[in-house]
């Protein structure tokens, strides 16, 4: 089974970027749809982008469109969110995920069976 390590997190000021990675073990990788989702303090834990398995198509949380991209790499067995234009309502711990839906439900939670630990992303004003 895939397990899932996030990195790439930390403090950094409105309007700057970042690129969050996913590393996956294991063998399986190219086999699942993978996500980001994000959970701010006090909220649930929301869908920002999902890529499918050959990584040809995505799929976006309206609210980060423009500003976030989401790529694979099969090869490496990495998964990345390049982030940009970041706004402190941003500020998250931001999880990767790996499921074996594409389509709607690509954008669903329980789409998801493994997840990563997460990665803290503060965006300061």
């Amino acid at each position: 089974q895939v397990q899932l390590v996030e990195s790439g997190g930390g403090l950094v000021q409105a309007g700057g970027s970042l690129r969050l990675s996913c590393a996956a073990s294991g063998r399986t990788f190219s086999s699942y749809t993978m996500g980001w989702f994000r959970q701010a303090p006090g909220k649930e834990r929301e869908f920002v982008a999902a890529i499918n398995r050959g990584g040809y198509n995505t799929y976006y949380e309206d609210s980060v469109k423009g500003r976030f991209t989401i790529s694979r790499d099969n090869a490496k067995n990495t998964v990345y969110l390049q982030v940009i234009g970041l706004k402190p309502e941003d500020t998250a711990i931001y999880y990767c995920a790996a499921g074996l839906d594409w389509g709607p439900m690509a954008g669903v939670e329980l789409s998801y069976d493994i997840w990563g630990q997460g990665t803290q992303v503060t965006v300061s004003s």
